[in-house]
């Protein structure tokens, strides 16, 4: 942990007050209209308007200025853990996202079926978003690959997403997506960091190899890429460093392995936006802090269609007034990282954070956007802050020193 971590961690006391975190993923953006509104500027959010005027606002960044995150990393740094200190790779964060067991020093992977042309160039990095339907038929037949004596698994996510699991002594995690993040290119070659690494693509290459000719006859999932290769292994507990009963509550695998990383309890959830809001209120006296993922603000950024994003934005706004009757003694709505419609693609632009609390002193905005929160009163922070800060204004920090 980092000091700052290691501070929190001895401060933190036990109560019952309770802490929301309602994440839109890839909620940042970037100008899309011709009077230079970002899509959740552009979005009608009188809730959160509302909520602004009444408390503070302003922007983090999930890693660092200039960097832009990944998902996993920017989740991390949402919790209070140093994102370069604590980076697990999203093959791990997929395989636990659907119950994986995995065991310490397993490789896991997560792949994209992509579409390449006759040439292998990639035409498509998400191979039209595939039915999980398909996804499950695909990754049946991956599963029967051998890799002489090294263990396979693959396994299905959602939609165009699977987990590759490679159990087999001495592996190492230092190599590279083979994802070239853009169409246009072809899958980019593994290149092993140092010795381990180089056996574990051996055996990732050997997979390519089979997978290859088993879809090369399938559209559009004609192809993988490899993204997120990690090695598994354990990390300290929301309960042990916070002294919180974490649950969370979010649809998507990835996001809820990264939660199994971080020992919260996973609450089933169904496939509507509005199921979230539903389990929120059913489990609220259960627990003392809540992970609300809404997945679907990413999902129209990366595909570069800003109007559905400020429709999803829009709809969560429409939930906030069912959060706020739960009275949370301290509620953050953020997201984890920026993903800008007109980038179509995750960014470094610092994210616009909304604190409530009975505890907090009101700033001077009036809307939650992202200029508006240029001049909030919680300035430009490190994402690492806000949970210290939920828990300051939750009253579950003891003072520091006499």
């Amino acid at each position: 942990m980092n000091y700052y971590q290691d501070l929190v961690k001895d401060l933190a006391r036990e109560t019952d007050s309770k802490i929301v975190f309602l994440i839109m993923d890839g909620l940042g953006g970037m100008p899309v209209s011709q009077d230079g509104k970002t899509e959740l500027e552009l979005a009608r959010t009188p809730h959160m308007d509302a909520l602004v005027e009444k408390n503070t606002c302003g922007l983090a960044d999930p890693i660092a200025p200039g960097i832009s995150p990944g998902s996993g990393p920017a989740h991390l740094s949402l919790f209070g853990y140093d994102p370069v200190k604590y980076l697990m790779g999203r093959g791990v964060l997929e395989a636990l996202g659907i119950d994986f067991p995995l065991k310490p020093g397993d490789i896991a992977i997560r792949i994209n079926f992509c579409t390449v042309d006759d040439n292998g160039v990639v035409t498509d990095r998400r191979a039209g978003r595939i039915s999980t339907e398909r996804c499950v038929e695909l990754a049946a037949r991956l599963d029967k690959i051998k890799l002489g004596a090294a263990e396979l698994f693959v396994r299905p996510v959602k939609e165009h997403r699977a987990a590759v699991v490679i159990r087999a002594p001495g592996l190492g995690d230092r190599l590279n997506d083979t994802d070239p993040q853009v169409t246009g290119k072809r899958p980019l070659p593994l290149e092993p960091g140092d010795e381990p690494s180089r056996k574990t693509a051996t055996l990732a290459n050997d997979f390519i190899k089979q997978a290859k000719d088993i879809l090369k006859h399938e559209q559009p999932a004609n192809m993988l890429l490899l993204r997120g290769i990690s090695s598994f292994a354990r990390y300290p507990s929301m309960a042990g460093v916070y002294k919180l009963k974490a649950a969370a509550i979010a649809q998507y695998p990835m996001y809820r392995g990264l939660a199994r990383l971080l020992e919260m309890d996973l609450l089933d959830v169904g496939d509507r936006l509005e199921n979230l809001f539903d389990v929120l209120e059913q489990v609220y006296a259960d627990y003392t802090f809540f992970f609300v993922h809404v997945k679907k603000t990413d999902s129209a950024g990366e595909d570069g269609d800003w109007s559905r994003k400020v429709d999803v934005i829009e709809a969560v706004d429409r939930e906030v007034p069912r959060v706020l009757a739960l009275n949370p003694e301290a509620l953050i709505i953020t997201g984890d990282h920026s993903t800008p419609a007109v980038l179509k693609a995750h960014s470094w632009h610092p994210l616009p954070v909304l604190l409530a609390s009975p505890n907090c002193i009101p700033d001077r905005e009036t809307e939650f956007g992202e200029r508006a929160c240029m001049h909030g009163g919680l300035g430009r922070i490190p994402s690492t802050s806000l949970l210290p800060l939920a828990m300051a204004h939750a009253l579950k920090l003891e003072r520091f020193g006499a």
